[in-house]
């Protein structure tokens, strides 16, 4: 089944639990507007998390966390996180995600039908844009 879930104002952990449980039952889930998620917490700390994983491979050819620096690759990414990965099943999965930035290629009848998460935005947030913005 195919399920378009628009990630606009949606906080990324919540989103990407539901997603993953979506993909692990066999569904092939498209996310729109990934660069309008937002993560939770003060600039700052945001920042900080992010800055400490790049710092921590900078070992040589290849070795450590890749973060990546476009919008729908880093929540693509985040979303892989709540994958079980090491697993036949989870990689699976993982292949049947996509992510766009906007809407992508997806028809109008399928943008009208996407979920929307409704829920109370936290005082503090940045969107994946302008963590994307601030990193480079």
């Amino acid at each position: 089944m195919k399920i378009v879930v628009d990630a606009e104002g949606a906080i990324v952990g919540r989103l990407g639990s539901y997603v993953a449980k979506e993909l692990l039952k066999g569904n092939e889930v498209f996310v729109i507007n990934s660069e309008k998620a937002i993560i939770s917490g003060s600039k700052k700390n945001i920042i900080d998390r992010i800055n400490k994983l790049r710092k921590i491979g900078h070992g040589g050819s290849g070795k450590g966390p890749k973060i990546p620096l476009v919008a729908d690759k880093f929540l693509k990414r985040k979303i892989r996180g709540m994958l079980p990965w090491d697993r036949p099943r989870g990689r699976e999965a993982f292949k049947r995600l996509r992510c766009y930035i906007g809407t992508g290629q997806l028809k109008e009848e399928e943008i009208k039908k996407a979920k929307k998460f409704e829920h109370k935005k936290p005082l503090k947030y940045l969107t994946i844009k302008q963590i994307m913005e601030l990193l480079r």
